[in-house]
């Protein structure tokens, strides 16, 4: 499994920008996606050997004033700037700023009471390896029949792609899978023995489902969307969710999902035996 997370971040986003976003003519026999990478060293001002020696992972050290330069390039958000920064540090194994903790499984007292007042909403917090450390009644009405709560502990990623029923779950299984892959890559990823060793895990009993997309995928999940979920007794439906990262301390962060149209609403109150409205719809 490669470990050259920053040299295929900076490809991947190479491939993802288009000669017209930065004022190229695109040329008639263009066959690389995105741009080329005399076309990025050009835009950065640095050389193209260097650009290669980045991305096949020759050299991961490259200062401030290089990645500085690749992000405006690439034209990179802020959440991308700030993971190219944690890629960068991640890639000198002197340092992680977990320092091999223990992924982080006791709940603060504030953060329960903060869920309790999130009731009826679907809402979950989890830590980096994607462990379900406590939720609401409204996501345990969701989760719980689809069979997401029964591990011990229950795990987001393990079900996603090691049980069966995950498929029947999520329609769009693809995009979720995806979205695992890449929230468990968004810290220091494989710096991190338990995330490495979690890793391991689904690469032996996914297989090539975990491990193309963690040989293909940036670690950059989305922190808000819409998903779409079958529940045996509700039905279909599409639930808007939004991601709240905790405190670095806590290391843990809260998903909260709301519906996101009038069926969806109207489903999730019949589940809560509540009456119509008490969770409001959103656009989506």
């Amino acid at each position: 499994m490669s470990d050259n997370e920053l040299g295929m971040f900076l490809r991947i986003r190479r491939e993802a920008v288009t000669p017209a976003e930065v004022g190229l003519p695109a040329g008639p026999r263009r066959r690389t996606p995105g741009l080329r990478r005399a076309e990025l060293s050009t835009l950065a001002g640095v050389s193209v050997e260097y650009v290669t020696r980045l991305e096949q992972g020759r050299d991961r050290r490259p200062s401030a004033q290089v990645l500085s330069a690749l992000a405006d390039a690439l034209r990179l958000t802020a959440s991308e700037r700030i993971h190219l920064h944690r890629l960068a540090k991640g890639a000198d194994g002197g340092f992680t700023c977990m320092g091999g903790a223990t992924p982080a499984r006791a709940v603060r007292p504030t953060v329960r009471a903060l869920l309790d007042r999130l009731e009826p909403a679907p809402a979950v917090l989890l830590n980096r390896l994607s462990e379900i450390l406590d939720c609401t009644a409204g996501y345990e009405r969701l989760a719980g029949p689809i069979g997401l709560l029964d591990g011990r502990p229950p795990n987001l990623a393990r079900f996603v792609f090691t049980d069966d029923r995950a498929r029947t779950a999520y329609p769009d299984w693809d995009r979720i899978a995806d979205e695992q892959v890449a929230a468990l890559k968004q810290g220091p990823f494989r710096a991190d023995r338990h995330v490495a060793a979690l890793a391991d895990e689904l690469t032996l009993t996914a297989g090539a489902t975990f491990a193309e997309r963690v040989e293909t995928l940036p670690g950059l999940p989305k922190s808000n969307g819409v998903a779409r979920l079958i529940h045996p007794e509700a039905g279909e439906l599409r639930l808007a969710y939004e991601t709240l990262e905790l405190p670095a301390a806590d290391d843990q962060r809260l998903i909260v999902h709301l519906p996101a149209d009038d069926a969806t609403s109207a489903a999730l109150d019949r589940l809560t035996g509540r009456l119509p409205g008490a969770l409001r719809a959103v656009s989506g």
